[in-house]
């Protein structure tokens, strides 16, 4: 079993954008679901927090090189036509500070704090690409909690992943939130169903919190 000193907190797209940009398409009840998921996942922060390196993020960001791209998925063409996440430049903070691609405020007191691992962005929903593994593996961490947008993209694609590089993988079913779209279909209801089939355990934010201090 393993214990608080090898679990970590893992959040995927804690920003502006992948909350509202998302919740303007959503219904009334997916805008309060992803209200209640931001508050959940404060809290695990919070938890994570007061052990040092036992909170990492998986930022998504698009620079301009990105936009250049000439193909991509449903979603994947909405993220860089609305411009979700982007910077002006990958080496510049210009106008970064209160765009989408800044972390909600809610969360900055905790990401900010000079403890937590910021691994460099995923690009599309899975982190294949970006050091979020490496940076667990060299902090010996076998667990992760998962959490943070969006359930049915970035959150799910990170749990089969991970649970591929060999990590065992819950989400903390209360601490993430999806696109509820009229022709799409409900992206959290089917999130939910994959995460019961593959993830090693489907945790609220209570449970997660225990796990945090064992």
């Amino acid at each position: 079993m393993s214990t608080s000193i090898d679990t970590a907190l893992v959040l995927t797209d804690p920003q502006t954008t992948s909350s509202a940009k998302a919740a303007s398409r959503g219904n009334s009840s997916g805008a309060a679901s992803r209200r209640t998921a931001r508050s959940k996942t404060s809290r695990g922060c919070c938890r994570a927090r007061r052990r040092a390196g036992r909170l990492f993020v998986s930022p998504h960001y698009y620079h301009p090189q990105d936009h250049r791209w000439q193909f991509g998925g449903t979603l994947e063409q909405k993220m860089h036509e609305i411009g979700m996440f982007d910077r002006k430049d990958p080496l510049s903070l210009d106008g970064f500070a209160g765009s989408g691609a800044d972390w909600l405020d809610q969360y900055k007191p905790y990401l900010n704090d000079g403890e937590t691992v910021i691994a460099s962005p995923h690009k599309v929903y899975g982190p294949q690409n970006n050091d979020l593994g490496l940076q667990l593996r060299k902090r010996r961490i076998q667990r992760v909690l998962l959490a943070g947008m969006s359930a049915n993209l970035c959150v799910e694609l990170h749990l089969r992943h991970l649970l591929e590089q060999g990590f065992e993988v819950s989400v903390v079913a209360d601490a993430t939130a999806a696109a509820q779209h009229p022709e799409l279909g409900d992206g959290y209801a089917a999130a939910l169903t994959n995460f019961r089939y593959i993830a090693s355990d489907v945790l609220s934010t209570d449970d997660a919190a225990k796990e945090l201090s064992r």
